[in-house]
């Protein structure tokens, strides 16, 4: 015995005399120990442990013995079996709460020969049974010990927790009696077997007996790995899956991991799944990443992203809502109470609105709304899911460089989301909205790819029916989503993202439209605003048409509304002072409110002077007027152009002065005057780019007016294209140039007569306030431009 390895201290159970041939008894329940071997033990009771104590005290054997009922807290002489194994103790570690622990190792044989004391534990006279020498082994047993080796290897080899290099040992052991007990104590056979084994003395039959308990339990072993086998193979489908889910519970069980936690989880997705709507196959597909995400450990990074799947795959609406039919003269009286104005746009919206009732099912046109800030464009989105009675949703692509922002990104990349059209989806609850796409033009390009390109699967009817978001891995039908887009200008469109899309314009307002405007919403809603009520505060129409003339110029009403904000806050200001009575914001407490003025009618004063003529440009916020100017100075016949002008205007110029020179003669010009003498002509504003070939006709009657001495009238504007041969060509934007002319105070405008269609376009409001004269060469710009000779 190892006495450096057992530790007794302050142990205060008495020493007993022992006589010499008295053996300390130690019963177990459910434990048969056999010579050869070693084991551990785990002694609790009283009995025991006083028996351990003195064992080693007095340095001594035990004998280990079964007793009858394990249930027996004190057994006595009748109720243990009569022959057990005398062990020596190896090692002793005294527990602290749970019992303490020893290693021991059987030595022997022995037959109860009755006993000597029963307490404080029990000693008995006892008889060693020898063992039978290897030498003297029969024939017999050695054929049997053949046979019981080899099974004992199998044995141990098909037993999943046989300790590791013990089937090794056994192979090469000789001693049939050794082998016989060895096999019997690692064998998983019932305790009443193996004592039978231990209280077997003859060899032979003890290895017979042996080899048929082994034998029937490497049967069984077998039987077993086989039917494990097949059952890995033969179970499939549903039936496999029910039963991983029940060791999987009964693991998580054991783990104590169920208790209201992942098992009702589980329901509750699995249940929020099968409630969803989604197609069998889509289903089919979040059922098995439901599998996966369920055999997952919490803490797994795997599980999260599968988790935040199946959260985006619940959340999206799969199933199509009840529509409910389109009333045509409620979307009017929308339409009209949301917005002044744009007849015809309002009655292409009905129109729009009319087909969407009499085939519901069908592919509707994509509707694009161009015009320049602030007309409504947005607005008129949220009126047409109005009366549709769906919901609306806004998805911005100001700005949009990578194309992962319309198609998603891969649920492999770390911080993955959808793309921004599901996200619209989910947050709108409904999978026929109206999403409006708004800036579209304004879409970038960089190193993600083109996002425009992935725009055109989104926006084709024909495709989609089976939009792919990268981040889903599904297809999902996007036919049944009201797309509405918006844009400022068509020109950074690119074009077959243009030809998916009805283009609907939005002109810019008149003044006389942006007072009505004023008076029924802007007015209300900065009131709203600012807390004001309608009998606290009023604006009369004086001051907001010097807000509209002189404090703004737009072609929509955004700055108008601010404007007024400005006007309200104001008057806040003496209301919370306390001051009685209704504030009235006129015409003259416009300055005082808002400062100087910020833009004053110059037409008369810049077109005073010969070589001023008065041009109408368009920009992306709607037409406008410029000024061409036009000088000369001793030279030697060259062209000076400023004002940041484009190649196309530089090129109209370069025309503009080689029809003066053509036409040198009609105009009473000698040719020595173009050799003599430096044109410069700029157009103001030079920190403004300016392009396009509209300017041409203003550019030549500049030059000419220059040139003969006369001057342009005052209120006349011009635009078109001019050809060599003398043409006037037709140019776009006649709408916004044409409004533009009558915010500004002009009264008569020159157009080519090749734009005669666009006159239909025109609002009436302009077409009452302005005379049109239609050009159709640069003689009739001339005739219709200069003032008269006499004047």
């Amino acid at each position: 015995m190892n006495d450096d390895a057992i530790e007794l201290e302050g142990t205060e159970t008495p020493s007993v005399p022992i006589p010499e041939d008295g053996l300390i008894l130690l019963p177990l329940r459910n434990f048969v120990a056999f010579p050869g071997t070693v084991f551990p033990l785990s002694v609790g009771r009283a009995r025991t442990m006083a028996a351990v104590e003195q064992a080693i005290r007095e340095d001594r054997k035990l004998g280990i013995v079964l007793q009858h009922d394990p249930h027996e807290e004190e057994p006595g002489e009748d109720e243990l079996h009569k022959v057990g194994c005398v062990a020596e103790i190896l090692r002793f570690v005294e527990g602290h709460g749970d019992g303490s622990h020893l290693i021991c190792r059987g030595i022997g044989r022995f037959r109860l020969d009755g006993m000597i004391a029963e307490t404080p534990f029990l000693v008995a006279r006892v008889e060693m049974i020898p063992e039978v020498e290897a030498d003297r082994v029969r024939p017999e047993t050695e054929a049997r010990f053949q046979q019981l080796r080899a099974l004992a290897v199998e044995s141990l080899t098909l037993m999943p927790d046989a300790p590791e290099g013990l089937a090794a040992t056994v192979a090469e052991m000789r001693d049939p009696a050794h082998l016989a007990d060895l096999a019997a104590a690692y064998s998983d056979s019932p305790v009443e077997e193996r004592q039978k084994v231990l209280e077997t003395i003859d060899l032979n039959a003890r290895v017979k007996l042996v080899t048929k308990m082994l034998k029937r339990r490497v049967d069984v072993l077998r039987i077993s790995r086989e039917i494990g086998d097949q059952t890995r193979v033969a179970l499939e489908g549903r039936q496999r899956e029910l039963i991983l889910r029940e060791q999987l519970a009964a693991i998580r069980r054991e783990l104590g991991e169920t208790e209201h936690g992942v098992d009702e989880d589980i329901s509750e997705l699995t249940a929020a799944i099968e409630k969803a709507g989604m197609p069998e196959e889509i289903e089919a597909q979040v059922m098995r990443e439901l599998a996966r995400y369920e055999q997952m450990q919490p803490a797994a990074a795997e599980s999260a992203l599968i988790r935040t799947w199946i959260d985006w795959m619940i959340e999206l609406p799969w199933a199509q809502p009840l529509e409910e039919p389109v009333d045509l003269d409620e979307a009017r009286k929308i339409l009209d109470a949301d917005h002044y104005g744009l007849k015809k746009v309002k009655t292409r919206i009905v129109e729009y609105l009319a087909v969407r009732r009499l085939a519901p099912e069908g592919k509707a046109p994509i509707l694009c709304f161009v015009g320049p800030p602030g007309v409504g464009k947005t607005s008129l989105g949220k009126s047409i899911a109005h009366a549709l009675h769906r919901p609306f949703a806004r998805l911005s692509l100001g700005g949009v460089h990578d194309e992962a922002e319309i198609r998603g990104h891969r649920r492999t990349y770390v911080g993955a989301m959808p793309g921004m059209v599901i996200q619209q989806l989910r947050r709108a609850g409904a999978r026929n909205c109206v999403l409006m796409l708004d800036e579209i033009d304004k879409l970038g390009h960089g190193v993600g790819g083109d996002p425009a390109a992935a725009l055109l699967e989104v926006l084709d009817p024909a495709q989609n029916t089976a939009f792919r978001d990268n981040y889903l891995g599904v297809d999902y039908d996007l036919s049944h989503v009201v797309f509405l887009t918006t844009a400022n200008a068509l020109d950074t469109i690119p074009l077959p993202l243009r030809d998916r899309m009805e283009i609907i314009s939005l002109p810019g307002y008149l003044e006389e439209e942006k007072l009505r405007i004023a008076k029924r919403y802007l007015v209300r809603n900065q009131r709203a605003a600012t807390g004001l009520g309608a009998g606290q505060v009023r604006i009369t129409d004086a001051a907001l048409t010097e807000v509209i003339r002189h404090y703004t110029r737009e072609a929509g009403v955004r700055g108008l509304e601010r404007q007024i904000g400005a006007l309200l806050r104001h008057a806040a200001v003496a209301v919370v002072e306390g001051r009685q009575g209704t504030q009235v914001i006129g015409k003259k407490d416009v300055a005082q409110i808002l400062g100087p003025r910020r833009f004053e009618n110059e037409v008369a004063a810049r077109t005073n002077l010969p070589g001023v003529a008065t041009g109408l440009a368009w920009t992306p916020v709607g037409g406008d007027i410029l000024f061409v100017e036009a000088s000369r100075m001793p030279g030697k016949g060259k062209l000076v152009l400023t004002g940041q002008l484009g190649d196309v205007m530089r090129e109209s110029a370069q025309a503009a002065l080689t029809l003066v020179k053509g036409r040198a003669g009609k105009l009473g010009l000698t040719p020595e005057i173009f050799e003599t003498e430096d044109f410069h002509i700029h157009v103001p504003a030079g920190a403004t780019p300016k392009d396009g070939p509209s300017a041409g006709v203003a550019i030549f009657a500049a030059l000419a007016s220059l040139l003969i001495g006369r001057k342009l009238r005052s209120d006349t504007a011009m635009t078109g294209e001019i050809s060599l041969r003398g043409l006037v060509l037709p140019v776009g934007g006649i709408r916004e140039k044409v409004v533009a002319a009558a915010a500004a105070g002009i009264t008569r405008v020159l157009l080519p007569a090749r734009n005669r269609h666009d006159y239909e376009d025109i609002p009436e409001a302009a077409r009452k306030s302005l005379s049109f004269v239609w050009l159709e060469s640069v003689e009739d710009v001339l005739e219709a431009a200069l003032e008269k000779a006499g004047k």
